[in-house]
């Protein structure tokens, strides 16, 4: 199978749509992380699975032209997207490389820090990603982490028996393609094991009325999400159709709250 048509969540048009919105909602706190971690002008900075490179572009613009950001996916479509940004920007820092982190070595590079938003969830062998990591990362560098410790909090209140089933099932795709969901919960280990520091770990959960810009984050995946289910199987689209019904009846009615997958920053240095 193609390794574009078998990411999965895929990696059209509408997937990098989401993602830019994914981005800018998240951006806030991104900044704030990779200011905590001290990422700073000049430095050599990775972003592991960057996607279309919605955060790549902010690296860059961090490190300065005396800088360098590497970017990693094994998306060829989205480091595609990612070049045709670059060079409107007239950026010339940032390099791209399509390594699938399954199989592929990290590029042979000392990191001053380096990024990874939502990728070891959906990585096999997440355990020899850090692995690496730990070997290219300088003494003293810093890994900054966004990844889910329980997916299972994506839920509406009052409850939705259907948005529950839909996550439910989002997650049995996950973990049927070799990924984990809540895959933080074994990161501070396994980042202690390889001579990590953690610096700092905080929990991420919002819960927003339909009238937030944080709302249509995990909004935004229902309907793709949906698709995707049917397109692999693991759904039919009587049923895709019925789970997005209710969802728009959640979202009409005015006391709805929208609970948001709770997250895990991890800040962690090289010793």
């Amino acid at each position: 199978m193609n390794r574009e048509q078998d990411y999965v969540l895929g990696t059209h048009d509408e997937e990098l749509d989401r993602l830019g919105l994914q981005h800018r909602v998240w951006r806030p706190r991104v900044l704030d992380a990779w200011r905590r971690a001290g990422f700073t002008i000049g430095q050599t900075l990775l972003d592991l699975g960057c996607g279309p490179g919605y955060a790549t572009l902010d690296l860059a613009e961090i490190v300065g032209p005396a800088g360098r950001v590497s970017a990693v996916d094994r998306s060829r479509r989205f480091l595609d997207a990612l070049e045709r940004t670059r060079q409107q920007r007239g950026l010339a820092n940032i390099d791209t490389q399509a390594i699938d982190l399954d199989e592929g070595d990290l590029p042979e590079t000392a990191l001053d820090g380096a990024w990874c938003r939502w990728v070891l969830a959906f990585v096999k062998r997440p355990r020899r990603v850090i692995e690496q990591l730990g070997r290219r990362l300088k003494p003293g560098g810093v890994f900054v982490v966004h990844e889910y410790f329980d997916y299972s909090t994506y839920r509406v209140a009052p409850r939705c028996a259907e948005i529950e089933e839909f996550v439910a099932a989002v997650m049995e795709a996950w973990r049927a393609d070799g990924g984990e969901p809540d895959i933080a919960l074994e990161l501070p280990g396994w980042l202690a094991e390889q001579g990590f520091e953690i610096r700092s770990l905080q929990p991420f959960v919002d819960i927003v009325p339909a009238s937030s810009f944080v709302w249509h984050w995990p909004k935004s995946f229902i309907h793709i999400g949906l698709r995707r289910l049917v397109d692999l199987g693991r759904m039919n689209a009587d049923r895709a159709s019925a789970i997005t019904r209710a969802f728009a009846a959640c979202e009409a009615a005015p006391h709805t709250r929208l609970i948001t997958p709770a997250v895990m920053e991890i800040i962690a240095v090289r010793r």
